[in-house]
C-alpha cells in the first residue's frame, strides 16, 4: 500500500501492540501512543514511531496530533484501541470508577476524533477506526460500565460515520470476541476488587473461572490486527467487522434470540461454571 500515516492508541499491548506491527508491516508511517512507554520498546525498536499518549489528558492528546500534523501534513488513519475493562456490581463500584471508565472507552476516543477530522476533512479522505467489542450488543454481570461504554461507541460510530460519508471519511467499527490479552485478568481484578467480598461474590468467583476458560480458548491480538489493516486497505469498508467467527455467531444470536432466553441462558452458564469454591 502507499504509505499512509496512522496513529494506533494503547499499543503498548494485546490488540494495540499487534496493529502497530501489522500496518508498519504493511509500510504504514505509524505512530504508537500508550501511557506505558516502556512496555512499546520492541514497536520502537521495530521502526515504529513510539509516543506516550494519555487519552484522559487534553494536552497529551493536542500534543501527539499536532506533532503528526507537523512532520507530515496528514494523518490518514486513526485507529481508537485504547481502552479497559472495569468490572463490579453496579452497587460496589464508585461513580469515579464509572466515569473513568467512559472517559477511557468513549470520551478519548471522541476528543482524538475531534483532533484529526479537519485535517482528514481538507484532504477529503481518512480512516477512523473504532475498536469497540462483542460486548457492544450485550450485557453481562458485573460488566453494566464496561457494558455501556461499548454500547456508546457503537451508536457514536454510527452517527459519525453518517455525519462523515460526504467528506470522503470511513468510520469503521471493529469487534473482537474472545482474544488473548490482558484485558481479562484486568476485567478480573476489577471485580475482585470491588465485589469479591461483597453478597455479588459468587458471581465473581464465576466470572473468573468462565474467563480463565475463555482466554485460553481465545484467538491471538494478531487476527484482529489482520481485520483493521483489510478495513483501512478497502476501497468500501464494511460499517462492522466482527473478530473472530464466533463473536460474529454470538452476535448473530443476539439479534435472533428474545432476551429474556439469552439471559435464561448467560445465568445458565454462570452456574455451570465451576469455580475453586466447587
Amino acid at each position: 500500500m502507499d504509505q499512509k500515516v496512522a496513529l494506533v492508541t494503547g499499543a503498548s499491548s494485546g490488540i494495540g501492540a499487534a496493529t502497530a506491527r501489522r500496518l508498519h508491516a504493511a509500510g504504514c508511517l505509524v505512530y504508537a501512543g500508550a501511557r506505558r512507554v516502556e512496555r512499546m520498546q520492541q514497536l520502537d525498536q521495530a521502526g515504529i514511531r513510539v509516543r506516550p499518549l494519555d487519552v484522559t489528558n487534553n494536552s497529551s492528546m493536542t500534543g501527539v496530533i499536532d506533532e503528526i500534523i507537523a512532520d507530515n501534513g496528514r494523518v490518514h488513519v486513526l485507529v481508537n484501541n485504547a481502552g479497559y475493562g472495569s468490572y463490579g456490581s453496579v452497587e460496589d463500584v464508585p461513580l469515579a470508577e464509572a466515569r473513568y471508565q467512559l472517559e477511557v472507552n468513549l470520551i478519548g476516543m471522541a476528543r482524538l476524533t475531534q483532533l484529526v477530522l479537519p485535517h482528514m476533512r481538507a484532504a477529503g479522505t481518512g480512516k477512523i477506526v473504532n475498536v469497540s467489542s462483542m460486548g457492544g450488543h450485550f450485557g453481562e454481570p458485573l460488566g453494566a460500565w464496561y457494558h455501556a461504554s461499548k454500547f456508546a461507541v457503537e451508536g457514536f460510530s454510527d452517527s459519525l460515520r453518517l455525519e462523515l460519508h460526504e467528506f470522503g471519511i470511513d468510520v469503521i467499527v471493529i469487534e473482537p470476541g474472545a482474544i488473548r490479552t490482558e484485558w481479562g485478568g484486568g476485567a478480573v481484578e476489577s471485580a475482585e476488587r470491588y465485589s469479591g467480598n461483597s453478597v455479588y461474590g459468587p458471581q465473581v468467583r464465576a466470572m473468573r473461572a468462565l474467563y480463565s476458560h475463555a482466554e485460553r480458548r481465545g484467538s491471538q491480538p494478531e487476527i484482529v490486527a489482520d481485520v483493521i489493516l483489510k478495513a483501512i486497505t478497502a476501497d468500501r469498508p464494511r460499517a462492522r467487522y466482527a473478530v473472530p467467527f464466533t463473536a460474529k455467531a454470538i452476535i448473530a444470536a443476539m439479534n435472533l434470540v428474545p432476551d429474556r432466553l439469552m439471559d435464561a441462558g448467560r445465568r445458565a452458564v454462570m452456574r455451570r461454571v465451576p469455580t475453586a469454591d466447587s
